[in-house]
Order: C-alpha cells, then sequence, then structure tokens
C-alpha cells in the first residue's frame, strides 16, 4: 500500500521572527500565507484570552483559503498585570512600555494554534514571565534611538539589545521572541507531521 502523501504546511504569519524560529528547528512550510485580520484586544479582555482568541482567528481566516493543508498560526501578546501592551508604533509607545517595564516583572503569552483538515483547531498556550531590572532613561532613549522597538509588542525585542535589561526569564525564551518552539514540535507531531 502506497505511504500516504504528506499534508501541505501553510504558516499563517507575517513575522520575520517565527519565519525565522522554524527555520531553526528544521521546519519549511510549504507557503507563508498571512492572515489579515485586525489585532486588537476586546474591551476588558484578559492578555491570554487575547492571545487564543487572535491565534484561533488568524489560523481560521487562513485555513478557509487552503482547506486542505495544516494551517500554523500564532499570536503574541506582552502583558503588565491585566494589561495587554500593543506593538509599539512610535517612539512614544517605546518608551511607554519600556518605563512600565523597568523594574518589574510582566508575562508574555503565545497561542499556537494548529488547523487540521477535517479535524478542527488544536491549540497550546505557553506563558513565559520576564523580569526587567530597573531601566535608567538614558537606557531607554539608547534603546529608543537604535529603533528595535518598531512592531515589537511590549516595545522591545528579546533577541536584540534589551536582552541587556532581563534579569530573569522563567519558561520558553523562543515563546517571548514570536513561537515557543516546544509546543510547535509537539503540536505538529501530535497531529501527524513529522519535523526535521
Amino acid at each position: 500500500m502506497p505511504a500516504k502523501p504528506r499534508l501541505r504546511l501553510v504558516l499563517a504569519s507575517a513575522s520575520p521572527r517565527r519565519r525565522d524560529l522554524v527555520q531553526l528547528i528544521g521546519l519549511v512550510p510549504d507557503l507563508v500565507d498571512p492572515a489579515d485580520i485586525e489585532e486588537i484586544p476586546e474591551a476588558g479582555e484578559l492578555p491570554a484570552h487575547t492571545a487564543q482568541r487572535l491565534a484561533c482567528a488568524k489560523a481560521e481566516a487562513v485555513a478557509r483559503r487552503h482547506v486542505e493543508a495544516l494551517v500554523l498560526a500564532a499570536d503574541t501578546v506582552v502583558a503588565c498585570g491585566r494589561r495587554t501592551l500593543a506593538k509599539a508604533t512610535s517612539e512614544r509607545d517605546a518608551r511607554t512600555c519600556l518605563e512600565l517595564l523597568s523594574g518589574r516583572s510582566h508575562k508574555v503569552h503565545t497561542c499556537v494554534v494548529l488547523a487540521v483538515p477535517g479535524a478542527g483547531l488544536r491549540e497550546r498556550l505557553v506563558t513565559t514571565r520576564v523580569s526587567f531590572k530597573r531601566l535608567s532613561q538614558r537606557e531607554i532613549e539608547v534603546y529608543i534611538a537604535s529603533g528595535e522597538w518598531a512592531g515589537k509588542a511590549g516595545g522591545y525585542a528579546i533577541q536584540g539589545r534589551a536582552t541587556a535589561f532581563i534579569r530573569t526569564i522563567n519558561g520558553s525564551y523562543s515563546n517571548v521572541v514570536g513561537l515557543p518552539l516546544f509546543e510547535t514540535v509537539a503540536l505538529l507531531e501530535g497531529n501527524g507531521y513529522r519535523v526535521g
């Protein structure tokens, strides 16, 4: 009996960081097709729920375009207490985020969702706690000048200069970058897609 053909894998993400991460583990999607959805928290919505809702919405939107493929989607939310920190789109946004995170711990939630043809959605929510040192005004301004904050949730990129701000990290490092790799591999392989 001939082997069952492997399902195609579609990565539903515009994030270059997620593309870099999947390549790091030898995962090469057949197609990259970002979902075009509005990524805004709903009123009163808890940060972890925002990540779950948006990741599921991305997976569903792209799965409608690729009904016979596995669709991998994710959403990452940075939370300070019950507050969701949006992607920084201006120096003012980034400065506000960094001043808020300075000297305290925050959580990074990523929900990874796999749309499986004929079987619906499978998801994993991963949370990492990150603790920042107290930042001086000069450190904040130097970081702002670097431009690394642009488009980053919470106004920083852990894989860049901001790594010098991190006192401790409890949980998945790749989750903070934008995709928890251990859980992603487990989700794919648990649904019949071999990685590597």
